[in-house]
């Protein structure tokens, strides 16, 4: 293929799509949990996608004709304290936890990321205003400080996503910031600021995209512990309100009912620990697929 060819951007494209298979397979054969991972967290997305399809009944309308039905063929995770099917509960709770990680994390990714380069490419009193901003943030437990936030603001969805937006960010500017200042020592830096090469371009082209592998794996990792995160602030009362159903809001219903209705308990239980242990699974993967040392 000549140079003329390859420079065509549907040929670029193709050509990236090959490359980015050949690393899918090759991430996949590392590791059998790794298929395991992707096998979960495909599960989980097409749930969170199509859950209302695959809802057999109505998540929120109560049937008061089937009060703490046990786990049968017509509601085979039983029902609640108003006789809202549990099955149904928990598939249309997965969009839910799935839509605070996604708000939560990308918020914090952009965010947090943006802020950890600028500091440690300028360095200097930029650097050290940045980071002590950072620390104030990181003075606090973390899901203490959502919990006030949430508490302050009054609980709901919206509120939710935005107090675990403000306490997430700081740990990706700091591990953005030490990326950056690892790597723009390196020679490649120093031949592209010697060419004349503008402060963005330099940090856009060259530092940021040597910097995605910690911050992919962090990512990865932090999916399960937004979820988590947000389940704990729902089932203290400050996240997502009831008759929504989200798998915190439904294991604090379940808290009275624990004895003659384990199922309302134990099925969202199970459905937030089986996404948490998926994306653990993913971000275990990935640190070990992108580890320059590995192998």
């Amino acid at each position: 293929m000549d140079n003329e060819t390859v420079d065509r951007p549907e040929d670029v494209l193709v050509l990236t799509h090959l490359g980015m298979m050949a690393t899918t397979r090759r991430f996949l054969r590392a590791n059998p949990l790794n298929s395991a991972a992707l096998v979960l967290l495909l599960a989980l997305l097409v749930t969170a996608i199509f859950g209302g399809a695959f809802a057999p009944y109505d998540p929120i309308a109560p049937s008061y004709d089937h009060l703490l039905a046990g786990p049968s063929s017509t509601h085979l995770f039983g029902t609640d304290e108003v006789g809202r099917d549990v099955l149904s509960r928990v598939l249309a709770g997965t969009g839910v936890s799935l839509l605070v990680a996604a708000v939560v994390l990308s918020f914090g990714v952009i965010a947090g990321t943006a802020v950890g380069a600028v500091a440690g490419l300028f360095g200097g009193v930029v650097d050290e205003v940045i980071m002590r901003i950072t620390d104030v943030f990181l003075a606090f437990p973390s899901f203490i400080l959502a919990a006030a936030v949430s508490a302050s603001l009054g609980p709901g969805l919206g509120t939710l996503m935005l107090s675990l937006s403000v306490v997430w960010w700081p740990w990706y500017a700091r591990l953005a910031r030490a990326q950056v200042l690892q790597i723009r020592s390196l020679d490649f830096v120093e031949a592209a600021r010697a060419l004349g090469v503008r402060t963005p371009r330099m940090l856009w082209r060259h530092i940021l995209p040597n910097a995605v592998a910690p911050i992919l794996v962090q990512l990865s990792l932090d999916v399960g512990y937004a979820i988590l995160a947000a389940s704990g602030l729902s089932f203290l009362g400050l996240g997502v309100q009831p008759p929504t159903a989200e798998w915190g809001t439904m294991i604090a219903d379940a808290q009275n009912h624990l004895q003659d209705a384990w199922w309302m308990a134990t099925f969202p239980g199970a459905a937030l620990a089986i996404s948490v242990f998926a994306f653990n699974l993913l971000g275990d993967g990935l640190r070990d697929f992108l580890d320059p040392e590995a192998a």
